[in-house]
């Protein structure tokens, strides 16, 4: 008999196992040792109180591991992740994970349930609408291998250790839209110590800016103040941050669909379109 109950008790590394093997077959190939795994949950706010997990007796074979912050003003929880391990599905266990999730979360004065679904995963993004999700934008996601790079650098940049608040206030005002929760100001703030802060610079004021992850190439934030776009400073920028990083790929995800000047710049620039996404909000 499943049993359903928070994830306070259990540890990371048990998650993390339970998490690869639910992933194993996604459609998308995910690459996370525990490392990455760990690093992702503290960049995505996860809260284990917040967070439901499904046991077969003492084993944990399903989970929506969930993330809290202030989002938009409302108190928030971001699903980064909810699975079932192979041998356990078709057996009711998202719905009923949901379920006690939402009555929680309504107890704990949650107002907001974000989550993010490929738009390819018919399944869930059914599961998601018979919760109560509703659909607020289209995400694209993006990557380039380093091989492959038609950018280099024309213009001077610098680095920051970290960006100051005085630094998030500037670089704020050069925002066409704004990012996704694993890409907003506070994830990257939650591991400030992961990422080469790339900034370009006319006199004293920020015209560019762009954050990379030094070991995976993520890019969560890259912008370029719209008086001063088509001289070759996101490039610029671009080509820093690759060169500052580690991995064979960068990835820039959850691109806001409605921008289509973004979305034409990447794929100039070389990057290849490998997945779209719903961005899903339910009101608590």
């Amino acid at each position: 008999m499943i049993s359903y109950k928070t994830l306070e008790d259990i540890s990371l590394t048990n998650i993390h196992e339970t998490f690869v093997d639910a992933f194993s077959d996604y459609q998308v190939k995910i690459d996370l040792p525990f490392w990455k795994f760990e690093d992702m949950l503290i960049r995505r706010g996860y809260d284990s109180a917040v967070s439901m997990g499904a046991f077969d007796k003492e084993k944990l074979v399903g989970f929506i591991i969930n993330g809290l912050r202030t989002w938009k003003g409302k108190k928030t929880v971001y699903d980064t992740g909810t699975g079932v391990i192979k041998e356990h599905r078709k057996q009711g266990i998202t719905t009923s994970m949901f379920e006690d999730a939402k009555e929680m979360l309504i107890e704990n004065d949650v107002q907001c349930y974000l989550l993010e679904v490929i738009r390819t995963n018919t399944a869930a993004f059914e599961l998601y609408k018979k919760q109560g999700f509703e659909i607020i934008r289209e995400l694209e996601c993006f990557h380039l291998n380093k091989d492959n790079c038609k950018v280099a650098a024309n213009y001077k940049v610098e680095h920051a250790a970290f960006l100051t608040d005085e630094i998030w206030t500037e670089a704020m005002s050069l925002w066409d839209i704004e990012p996704s929760w694993q890409n907003s100001i506070d994830s990257v703030k939650a591991v400030k110590n992961n990422f080469v802060y790339s900034l370009v610079r006319d006199n004293y004021k920020i015209i560019g800016y762009g954050i990379a992850d030094k070991k995976t190439g993520d890019v969560p934030q890259i912008a370029v103040h719209k008086d001063y776009r088509g001289k070759g400073i996101g490039k610029s920028i671009l080509a820093d941050l690759i060169k500052n990083t580690e991995a064979e790929k960068i990835a820039i995800i959850n691109v806001d669909g409605s921008c289509k000047s973004m979305i034409e710049t990447l794929e100039h620039w070389g990057f290849q379109h490998i997945v779209g996404q719903y961005e899903m909000i339910l009101n608590l």
